[in-house]
Parts: structure tokens; C-alpha cells; sequence
């Protein structure tokens, strides 16, 4: 608690101090560049601004002269000289500031190339005085930069006095212009173009200067502009670029552009002057404040962290025991209590929601008391919620019995109604409702399960696999599209039955239920080292890597029950049921871009069986066309060590039947069949019946 204000103080002055250090760098940072690059540049300009008027003359004239000669040598010493103050610069010189001054070496490069086209006559002269122009624009892109003062005020003046200065440059633009027009006596139709953008350009600097500039820098540039030169000269220029011809009178022109010229550069060295001044004010302030953010601040900081350690050792053994019974609190009474009211324990509340025992200021011993308040709600909560799931528990075991009751009672009077009907269309009507009947059933079980009984079906002797498998797929409402393929023999304990059984039925109705109804579902078995593998496997569109994660975690470990989450049921049934047994139950993707579902039973439920003998030339083994509560056995599959999987021929005959015929025993005494025996001589009936009609049918289209 006390160790986060003084870092927030120790922060803050850190984030002070380096503000006001950092003003402090940049204005040493800004005397640095002005005393190299600032310095330099500025008699660069000049000296390009000069070089390009006679640049100009001397390509309307086709003559080089000595001035330019002379001219040009002082403009490469103008070069040198900034080219050595810019290495001086060092680090003042920024990384955004990097670029700007690589491009205007790079135009200063060019310098030589741009001489040799006005000295051999090959430049005209609006296309020798726009290459000037284009390195004094990279000059002036470097002059923005160099402006970088702390003060928002100053660093606006000194932005309105370099808008002043790039409006000058457009008058010397004007004035290089004009003097070789002078000299040929006329303008291009390009040239005309030329002075009009200059012109235009000049007036908007010079409107957007002035708005910026303070009273003091303004009063001087306005004193100029309502004078003679200026009048002279605007009017002038507003002649040429009306008549598109150059002045009439050329000394007029020059008297007026050289006059205005020398007023300007007057005020611009003098407004550089005050812009320096105020930036000496501003760098004293800023020395000031740094004094003060970093003694004082440091002084209030020290006083701080004294202050706070001597109360701070007291407090922290205080939150220390605190934190102690809290952490026990959270971590060992509470999760224990939830535990046991889990297994269905009795609690008492008042024994269990007792008060932090800590000592220390009234405040810690307030904080303890409302930590004893959260608990004893906290367990109050619980114990609630334990009944709650118990009343609902109850509430499903009830219902469930009282429906697996009746349905058991659904299904003895459809067995006899069964037998006591003669008519195949009933008697089909009456398959179909056993059917329903059968997974209603299973439903019924569901229920009993999320209450966390046992569903009361058992054997005493394993049940073979196959015949789980079957019994799994005659509860399942699409029974005709699931497919058994190979299923090594083997039983199951028969205890676990029932519940394999009702998890095997959960998992093909969800695999028939998410996949296309022309596709069909195959259900495959294989003996591993550590038991026995069901797999599941439909062509649906299978799920997201992130949800077959999610759900093989609810199955690895399932949550308490939520009734709000009611669209997975059949999945939370599934984990229950693993849990029970200690089963593996796992989805994948299929290859086939369906998902697949991997039931691993455990070894100690596994019975292995003898496998019946190959045979090679069978067909494969399909489901019969209905369902019922005990579907007829299936066909064995065999394996040979080259070619597909293969029925085996007369695998499941009986003994008696594969041995040669003997002569037919003494009829035993007439007794009453059983329901399954009446059950399937009404099936194969009303199968026979129904194929004869096909038959008939297809001869009729025939003829």
C-alpha cells in the first residue's frame, strides 16, 4: 500500500524532471544547429539565389561572364563550408531530420550538372532557373526543421517568420524571372505560367505569415508592404502576369525589386534576432524549472520514503497475518467445505463460518470482519446451492423412475400386441412404436444418470460387444444408415452393460443427427494392448480445433451439471458415464471431414472370445431394415494377411446345422413361443411379404 504512492511519486518526478531536461536538451540541441546548419545554410541560400539570377541572364543572353564565374566559386565555398557544419552538428542532427538533409546533398550534387547544361546551351532559361529552384527547395525543406524550440508560442512566430522567408524566395524567383525576360524583351507562354504560380504563392505566404506573427514581428512587414517599393513592385507583377509581356520600364522594375529585397532581409535578420532573444528567456525559465523539479522534487521524494518506512513495517506485519488467514480462508476451509458438501456431507453453519482470528489497528481488524461476513455468506451460498442441486437431483431420479416404469409397462403390452396381430401393416406400425418406445427409454435413463444414480439394467455374465453395438444402434432414431464393419469377438462386464450401451446409442445419435442423411455412419471396434476401442465415425462437417479441445476436456473431466446448458446433454451423459467406468472417450476430425469418436474400454471390463475361422468369399454385413429392443445378431467379419475385410461364410450357423442332417427327433410337446420368437417369425414374415411385393412390382414396369 505504501510502496505504490512512492512510486507513483518517484514516477512522476522522473516523468517532471525528464520534461523539463528534456525542454532543456532541445533548446541545446536547437543552439547547436543554428550555430552550424542555421548559420551555414542561410549563406548558402543567398549565394544559390544569387548564382540562379545570373544563371538566368546568362542562359537568354548565350553568354558566361566573369561575374558568374566569380559567382559560382562562392557559392561552392558556401557549399563546403555547410557541408563541414553539418558533420559538426553530430547527434543535434535527429533521425527525422536525417532525410531532409540527405536529399538536399543530393540536389547539392547536382550543381555541376546544372552549370554544364546553361553553359553548353542546352537548358532553356525557365528550365535552368526551375533547377536552382528545386535545390533551393530542398534548402528551405531542411530551414522547417531546423525550427524545433520548446514554447508553443515562440515556435509559432518562429513558423509565420519562415513563411516570410519562403515568400522572399519566391520574390527573388520573380526578380530572376523578369531580369532574363528583360534582357530577351519577352515571356514564354510557360514563363507567364511561372510568375502567375510564384505570384499567387507569395501573396498566400505572405497573408499566412502575417497572421501568425505577434505585434511586435508583424508592424514591421506591414510598415513594408504600404511603402513605395512594394506598391511599385506588386504592381508590377500583376502587369506581367496580366499582359504576359515584362515591364516596361526594366530600371523601374529592379529599383523597386532590389529595394523591396533589402527591406525584407533587414526584417528577417532582425525578427531572427527577437525569435533568439525570446528563446534565451525561454531557456532560462526552463533551467529554472529543471532546479526546481529535480532539487525540491528530489527533497519531497526522500521525505516521502522515510515518512512511509516508518509506518510501513508496522502495517505490512499487520496485512501479513491478514493476508495469512485469508489465504488459508480461500484456499483450504473453503474448497474443503465445498468438497464435502459435494460427497453430501452435513454442515453446520455456524461452526463452519467462524471469524478471522488477526490482531492489529482498527482498520485491519474492520477488514478481517468483513472477510468473515464474505464467508459466512459465502457458505451460506454454498450450502444452498448443495440443496438446490440435491432437490433437482431428486426431482429428475423421481420423474425418471416414474417414466422408465411406465414405459417398461408400454413395452410388455406392445410385445403383446405384437403377438396378437396378423395384419404386416400393424404389425410394421407396431415395430415403429417399439422403436420410439426403446429410446424413450434411453431418455429416461439420461435423466436418472445427470441425477447421479445408476440406471437399475444389469447382467450378471459379459455381454458380447456386437451385441452392445446393435442394442446401442436399435435406440437410435436413423438406425438404417449405421454401418458395422470389422469387430474383433470379444465381451464386456455386464455390469457395465447398460451404461456402454446407452453411451454408444449417445454417440451414433449424434453422429446420425450432424451429418448429411445421404451419408452413412460406421461404427468399428478393435482389441488394443490396454483394451477394447468403439470408434464412431460420421461425414458431417466437423468441428473447429478449439472446440474438439473444448469438448474432449468436459469429457476428460465433467463439470458440475448446469441446467442453463442443455443443448450438450447427450455429451454430458457421455462424460458421466466414462467417469463411472473410467472409459476414454476422445473426438477428432475425420478424414473424411466428419468427426470421429474414440471410445477406449479399459481392460479390466474386456472378456476376449474365441474368433471364428476366415472365409474369403462373403459380402459385407449390413443392419436389417428395423429396429427392436433385441436386434438379430450380425454377421462376423473376417481378416485374411492380403485383401479386404470379408463375411465369413456360415460363421454363425449353429452346430447342429453345420454337421450333416440326421433324422429329425420325436416332436417335442407343443409349447408357447416366447415374445422374441414371436417377434422375429412376424419380422421375417412381414420382410418376405414385402420383398415378394417389390418383385411383383418391378415385373409389372418389366412388361
Amino acid at each position: 500500500m505504501l510502496l505504490l504512492p512512492l512510486l507513483s511519486l518517484s514516477a512522476l518526478w522522473g516523468f517532471v524532471l525528464n520534461l523539463t531536461v528534456g525542454d532543456g536538451q532541445n533548446l541545446l540541441r536547437a543552439n547547436t544547429l543554428y550555430q552550424t546548419i542555421g548559420v551555414t545554410s542561410t549563406d548558402l541560400g543567398l549565394q544559390l539565389q544569387a548564382e540562379r539570377t545570373r544563371s538566368v541572364a546568362a542562359a537568354t543572353t548565350r553568354k558566361l561572364t566573369e561575374d558568374l564565374g566569380e559567382q559560382r566559386a562562392r557559392t561552392d565555398t558556401s557549399v563546403l563550408r555547410f557541408q563541414r557544419a553539418a558533420g559538426e552538428a553530430g547527434d543535434a542532427v535527429t533521425e527525422d531530420m536525417r532525410p531532409t538533409l540527405d536529399a538536399l546533398n543530393t540536389e547539392l550534387a547536382r550543381l555541376g550538372s546544372i552549370r554544364g547544361g546553361i553553359d553548353a546551351g542546352h537548358s532553356s532559361r525557365l528550365t535552368g532557373m526551375n533547377e536552382y529552384n528545386r535545390v533551393l527547395d530542398a534548402l528551405f525543406r531542411l530551414y522547417d526543421h531546423l525550427v524545433t524550440v520548446p514554447d508553443l508560442a515562440l515556435f509559432q512566430q518562429a513558423s509565420s517568420l519562415q513563411s516570410m522567408s519562403n515568400a522572399r524566395e519566391l520574390i527573388a524567383r520573380e526578380q530572376a524571372l523578369v531580369g532574363g525576360a528583360l534582357l530577351s524583351g519577352d515571356l514564354s507562354p510557360a514563363e507567364v505560367t511561372a510568375m502567375t504560380e510564384y505570384v499567387s504563392s507569395r501573396k498566400f505566404l505572405h497573408a499566412r505569415g502575417l497572421a501568425g506573427l505577434d505585434v511586435s514581428l508583424r508592424q514591421p512587414y506591414e510598415e513594408v508592404f504600404g511603402g513605395e517599393a512594394f506598391l511599385s513592385f506588386s504592381a508590377a507583377e500583376l502587369s506581367v502576369v496580366g499582359t504576359g509581356r515584362p515591364p516596361a520600364d526594366a530600371d523601374e522594375w529592379n529599383t523597386a525589386v532590389t529595394k523591396l529585397a533589402d527591406q525584407l532581409d533587414k526584417i528577417g535578420a532582425a525578427s531572427t534576432g527577437v525569435i533568439a532573444e525570446r528563446a534565451t528567456d525561454g531557456a532560462t525559465a526552463i533551467i529554472v524549472r529543471i532546479a526546481l523539479a529535480g532539487g525540491v522534487g528530489l527533497i519531497a521524494v526522500v521525505a516521502s520514503i522515510l515518512i512511509s518506512v516508518r509506518f510501513g513495517r508496522r502495517l505490512a506485519a499487520e496485512l501479513a497475518g491478514l493476508r495469512t488467514a485469508a489465504l488459508d480462508l480461500a484456499e483450504v476451509r473453503l474448497p474443503r467445505l465445498v468438497q464435502r458438501l459435494r460427497d453430501g456431507a452435513e454442515i453446520d453453519i455456524r461452526k463452519e463460518a467462524q471469524p478471522l482470528k488477526v490482531s492489529g489497528s482498527a482498520e485491519i481488524t474492520d477488514v478481517a470482519g468483513a472477510f468473515g461476513s464474505v464467508q459466512r455468506t459465502a457458505v451460506e451460498a454454498a450450502v444452498g446451492q448443495a440443496t438446490v442441486r440435491q432437490g433437482v437431483s431428486q426431482v429428475f431420479l423421481n420423474l425418471a423412475r416414474r417414466k422408465q416404469g411406465l414405459l417398461h409397462r408400454q413395452l410388455a403390452l406392445l410385445d403383446t400386441m405384437q403377438r396378437r396381430t396378423h395384419d404386416p401393416d400393424r404389425l410394421d406400425e407396431l415395430f415403429r412404436l417399439d422403436h420410439l418406445t426403446t429410446r424413450m427409454r434411453r431418455h429416461a435413463e439420461g435423466l436418472i444418470i445427470l441425477s447421479g444414480a445408476a440406471p437399475g439394467r444389469a447382467w450378471r455374465k459379459p455381454v458380447p460387444v456386437l451385441d452392445i453395438v446393435r442394442a446401442a444402434i436399435a435406440e437410435v432414431e436413423d438406425y438404417a444408415r449405421i454401418k458395422v464393419e470389422s469387430m474383433p469377438a470379444a465381451a464386456l462386464d455386464g455390469a457395465a452393460a447398460a451404461d456402454l450401451t446407452h453411451l454408444v446409442a449417445e454417440l451414433v445419435e449424434n453422429a446420425s443427427i450432424y451429418s448429411s442423411p445421404e451419408t452413412s455412419v460406421q461404427v468399428r471396434g478393435d482389441l488394443v494392448s490396454n483394451g477394447y476401442v468403439i470408434e464412431v465415425e460420421d461425414r458431417g462437417l466437423g468441428l473447429s480445433p478449439q472446440e474438439y479441445a473444448e469438448i474432449n476436456a468436459r469429457l476428460a473431466d465433467p463439470p458440475e451439471f448446469d441446467l442453463a446448458d442443455s443443448d450438450r446433454l447427450g455429451l454430458f451423459v457421455v462424460a458421466r458415464l466414462a467417469q463411472r467406468h473410467g472409459l476414454q472417450v476422445t473426438l477428432r476430425a475425420s478424414p473424411f471431414t466428419g468427426t470421429t469418436a474414440i471410445v477406449l474400454i479399459p481392460k479390466r471390463l474386456v472378456t476376449e472370445r474365441e474368433a471364428l475361422p476366415p472365409a474369403p468369399d462373403e459380402e459385407p454385413i449390413e443392419l436389417p431394415s428395423r429396429s427392436s429392443k433385441r436386434p438379430k445378431p450380425l454377421a462376423v467379419v473376417g481378416q485374411p494377411h492380403n485383401g479386404l475385410p470379408r463375411r465369413v461364410r456360415q460363421a454363425n450357423l449353429p452346430a447342429q446345422l453345420s454337421q450333416p442332417p440326421e433324422p429329425p427327433p420325436p416332436p417335442p410337446p407343443t409349447t408357447e413361443r416366447s415374445p422374441d420368437e414371436v417377434r422375429d417369425l412376424f419380422s421375417a414374415f412381414q420382410r418376405g411379404t414385402q420383398r415378394a411385393r417389390e418383385e411383383a412390382d418391378n415385373e409389372g414396369d418389366d412388361s
